[in-house]
């Protein structure tokens, strides 16, 4: 929806309005003229000062009220114009009269984003002259404000699910490439650990290899042959003794008992 302006309606001499020359010259009118011809060069303060004199002399001016209010409007002091407004209606002699001091209530509240508010008083506006389009544009508008605040806006609705289904298919994602990124770290360990193992049979092997390289092989007997004879020899007599030995064994007597 395009920003709303909140233009409200004004009520300058003989516009909307109209008063003879005598009753001009009873509420004010040089005042009045004063105000608005400041109003128009945006000196709003000084719009102001003429107005409130004009309503000096005259407190029940219409034009008077109802162009104080859009100068305080114009300074953003909201309560106070809408004050001026809602004495403007009071007094307001004709329908169109009572229906733009209604609009511009609207507004006022529009500016403190009261919708509530604003409704009602736009609802006014076009009780009074059902032909303002301006009126009924801004009452959709508030409407719509208000039912977004509420939280039933259909447009709020869908945003929120639309983003509420994005949360949810990025967290998945996210779990997701955590998920693939722990298996991607499991097989990077496993393959470490396959590694590792490798390295370790292969160390043994290398070091069981090395030592029976270390171990000495058995050497060649290195006896000449003179050493050989004698060894044969002290082998022979050897066992000669052990033969006389045997021989004398089996020669000698063996006594018997008697047996009386």
């Amino acid at each position: 929806m395009t920003k709303l302006q909140f233009t409200y309606k004004i009520l300058l001499a003989g516009l909307l309005i109209c008063l003879s020359q005598s009753t001009y010259a009873q509420t004010g009118n040089k005042f009045i003229r004063k105000g608005n011809e400041l109003y128009k060069n945006k000196k709003y303060t000084d719009a102001e000062a003429n107005y409130k004199k004009a309503l000096e002399v005259n407190q029940q001016s219409v034009e008077g009220r109802y162009n104080l209010g859009n100068s305080l409007y114009e300074q953003k002091r909201y309560d106070d114009a809408r004050a001026q407004y809602a004495n403007s209606f009071k007094i307001a002699p004709t329908r169109e009269g009572k229906a733009d001091a209604s609009y511009n209530i609207g507004n006022t509240y529009m500016e403190g984003k009261k919708w509530e508010e604003s409704i009602k008083a736009y609802k006014e506006a076009l009780k009074q002259n059902p032909t303002d389009e301006q009126a009924r544009y801004n009452l959709a508008y508030a409407q719509a404000m208000l039912k977004k605040q509420q939280g039933g806006g259909g447009d709020n609705k869908d945003k929120k699910d639309k983003d509420k289904n994005q949360q949810n298919k990025d967290q998945k994602n996210k779990d997701q490439q955590n998920k693939d990124q722990q298996n991607k770290d499991q097989q990077n360990k496993n393959k470490q650990d396959e590694n590792k193992n490798k390295n370790d049979e292969n160390k043994d092997k290398n070091k069981n290899k090395e030592q029976q390289d270390e171990k000495p092989e058995p050497q060649p007997s290195k006896l000449n042959k003179q050493e050989a004879e004698r060894l044969l020899q002290a082998l022979g007599q050897e066992e000669n003794k052990l033969q006389d030995k045997m021989k004398k064994a089996k020669g000698q007597a063996v006594p018997v008992d008697k047996d009386w």
